[in-house]
């Protein structure tokens, strides 16, 4: 019994310790803003700011140049003037708005021009001086940047992007001129303003992005010049949280949704509650959560089935791991609502949970249907409707009809009207709802893809052949005068012809028997259509009787060809598209009765392609590229030259990837020669014919996507 006093004259006097804690922050937190007056003295505009209590120390403040603001943040300062805007519109200064936020009320004076200030603490008052001279506001305590332009001369800057970032986060990524542009990046009203300092912004820079498609807590991205500034104004939506990081000419600011999970005690990770100590021996489960209530502040609804006592000694610890500390240790659970806290003992938390279900299961058995009609704008109504029952292809493990994946209740019927693209749901108005959220999200355009290939064959040929004849020949006869006609001599044969005397017609002919005993010329180049070229010469003995002929013949061939095919097709996001261009060659076809029919075989360009766009931004490809020509003819018909990938790549929306390519080279080198006289040297080259081919050819298929939305239709 004594033990049970003292302990319970020691809680009192903690908690008596506490109450005058608690009473000295509540006098320390009473100083309130009372008045706000404006006045000139000695041509400088005066601002004068009463308080309930002196300052301990001057507020600290920053100044805006652009629109011309000064701001001054009192902590621990409540507003006391009863409203939050003050119309002033005398001199330089336009009105004053007083802000509280929590233990902190911002002071913000609405200036015509911006200008230098100065602040003076008169007794229970604080002084703000504004001076005439107008120029850039110098702030008692200057907003934090990233660098300081040290050049006095603007510079542009190079690129404004944005990008996806994981986890949805939205970057804007800004190229500056270099690394010593200033920058001030500050949170106004529901927006984030950044301002490059000493800086111009190029006219294709001049816009405004709409990126809300990207699903990140950004809507827009506004870039204007404002003076020697280039001022960029971000627009999230939601609750976001932002972060700002420089690395050389890069500028990056990154916006991501804050997570909150209603049901936790504290926000972030893990427990990040204000550190608390305990030490209690057998105390009352009960009383030692009202001292929980009392720290933090927190309503807190203990259940009549909470009962016993608890030992405990915690020493710097998040009073959130405290809570959860105790409520393990007596086996009970919580559930949050706002600011208060239900304690029960799980099991009576559970029950009472699941009459709520039943009870609102009953509910829908009973409640009267409402039938709403919905007009769908891009999505066919007959497959939304199979979506909210269950049916179709996509619905179910199956593809039948279940309960599974039905969205309308059991007493919901859906109506598609295919003529007017319209739905006619009947359900309770719960479920009308969620259908209501459901359409909203799948009645969207579906995103569309441009993707260009471009198949490119290059040939590179080069043939070079050489070639003798070498043969001669005896007198075969003569003829007497041919009064002047001209005489041709046999095949291979050169007649000689002897001239008449004083210029009188030919006297003779002498005709040659002409043998080749070496036959060697040259052949050509495979693939080439062109004739090889001769040069000949016949030497002839004093009498005429004998001829030796000399005859070489040479090809060298040169060519290069090039061929470009692009097809290119548009098609939605996850529908597969085909595009293509060729020749249908028909051939005979045998049946099993011994008749035949014509058939058709194609030669063509394809593109066969199925575009998938993902959340980052890029675009996955499944590909199917056919570049066929008409080959060489056949007995059965023409033979189809083939050329064909097909393959899935991952690209960047814009870029350009080499999906595959052939490379082929044929060489050969061909030697014909009489043995032994062929190998003698520099002789031995008119008892030998050479051939040598160098052929190239190489394919490459390259494949460009393109995202078609309509901020870019409309540049």
């Amino acid at each position: 019994m004594n033990q049970q006093k003292s302990m319970l004259a020691r809680w009192l006097r903690v908690a008596g310790a506490a109450v005058l804690a608690l009473s000295a922050a509540v006098v320390h937190a009473q100083n309130a803003i009372e008045s706000v007056t404006s006045s000139m003295q000695s041509g400088a505009e005066v601002i004068r700011i009463d308080f309930t209590q002196p300052l301990s120390t001057p507020p600290t403040g920053f100044a805006i140049q652009s629109p011309a603001r000064v701001a001054l943040d009192f902590p621990g300062v409540t507003n006391a003037i009863g409203r939050s805007a003050i119309e002033v519109n005398q001199g330089n200064l336009r009105s004053v708005n007083v802000v509280q936020a929590g233990e902190r009320t911002r002071l913000v004076l609405n200036l015509k021009q911006a200008t230098a200030y100065k602040t003076e603490i008169q007794g229970k008052s604080l002084l703000v001086s504004l001076e005439p001279v107008p120029g850039a506001a110098m702030a008692a305590s200057s907003p934090s940047s990233f660098a300081e332009n040290r050049n006095r001369d603007t510079l542009p800057l190079r690129d404004v992007d944005f990008r996806l970032g994981s986890d949805n986060t939205g970057r804007v990524i800004v190229d500056l001129a270099n690394n010593q542009v200033g920058v001030d990046i500050r949170q106004q009203g529901k927006n984030l303003v950044v301002e490059f300092t000493k800086s111009t912004l190029p006219e294709g820079l001049r816009r405004r992005l709409d990126v809300s498609d990207f699903g990140t807590p950004v809507q827009l991205v506004t870039t204007q010049q404002a003076g020697d500034r280039v001022r960029m104004v971000i627009e999230p939506k939601g609750d976001w949280e932002h972060s700002a990081y420089q690395s050389e000419n890069q500028f990056v600011v990154e916006v991501r949704p804050r997570k909150v999970d209603p049901t936790k005690l504290t926000q972030g990770v893990g427990y990040t509650g204000e550190r608390l100590s305990l030490n209690f021996q057998n105390i009352e489960i009960r009383s030692l959560l009202q001292v929980i209530a009392d720290f933090t502040n927190f309503n807190i609804v203990t259940s009549d089935s909470v009962t016993g006592a608890l030992t405990l000694r915690l020493k710097d610890v998040p009073w959130d791991q405290a809570l959860d500390i105790i409520m393990q240790a007596k086996n009970l659970g919580m559930r949050k609502n706002g600011s208060v806290l239900w304690i029960a003992p799980k099991d009576e938390i559970n029950a009472k949970e699941k009459l709520e279900f039943e009870a609102q299961a009953a509910i829908q058995n009973l409640e009267p249907l409402r039938t709403q009609s919905f007009q769908l704008n891009y999505t066919k109504a007959i497959a939304i409707a199979q979506g909210l029952t269950g049916t179709g292809a996509g619905a179910g493990s199956g593809g039948g009809a279940g309960t599974t994946s039905r969205i309308l209740s059991p007493r919901g019927s859906v109506i598609a009207e295919s003529r007017t693209n319209q739905l006619f749901v009947s359900d309770i108005p719960s479920r009308l709802t969620q259908v209501a959220e459901l359409i909203q999200k799948l009645d969207v355009p579906v995103r569309q893809v441009l993707i260009e290939a471009r198949i490119v064959e290059a040939a590179d040929t080069f043939g070079k052949s050489l070639g003798v004849r070498l043969g001669g020949g005896i007198a075969g006869g003569s003829v007497g005068s041919l009064n002047g006609s001209q005489v041709f001599g046999n095949a291979g044969v050169m007649p000689v012809v002897t001239p008449g005397s004083n210029g009188s017609p030919p006297t003779s002919i002498t005709t040659f028997t002409n043998s080749n005993f070496v036959n060697l010329p040259s052949t050509g180049v495979a693939g080439n259509g062109n004739a090889p070229g001769t040069f000949a010469i016949s030497l002839f003995n004093s009498s005429f009787s004998r001829m030796l002929n000399l005859e070489i013949s040479a090809l060298e061939a040169d060519g290069k060809g090039k061929v470009v095919s692009s097809p290119r097709v548009v098609t939605a996001d996850q529908t597969k598209a085909l595009i293509e261009q060729g020749t249908e060659l028909p051939y005979q076809v045998a049946t099993s009765s011994g008749a035949t029919s014509i058939a058709f075989r194609k030669a063509n360009l394809k593109l066969e392609v199925t575009p998938q766009i993902t959340p980052e931004g890029n675009i996955i490809l499944t590909l199917d590229v056919n570049k066929d020509t008409v080959g060489q003819a056949t007995t059965a018909g023409f033979a189809i030259n083939t050329k064909h990938v097909q393959t899935e790549v991952l690209v960047e929306n814009g870029g350009t990837v080499v999906i595959g390519g052939i490379f082929e080279l044929v060489e050969s080198n061909d030697e014909s020669r009489i043995p032994v006289l062929g190998e003698v040297p520099y002789v031995g080259a008119l008892f030998r014919t050479r051939t040598r081919t160098a052929n190239k050819t190489e394919m490459l298929v390259f494949i460009t996507p393109k995202m078609i939305t309509d901020r870019n239709a409309a540049r």
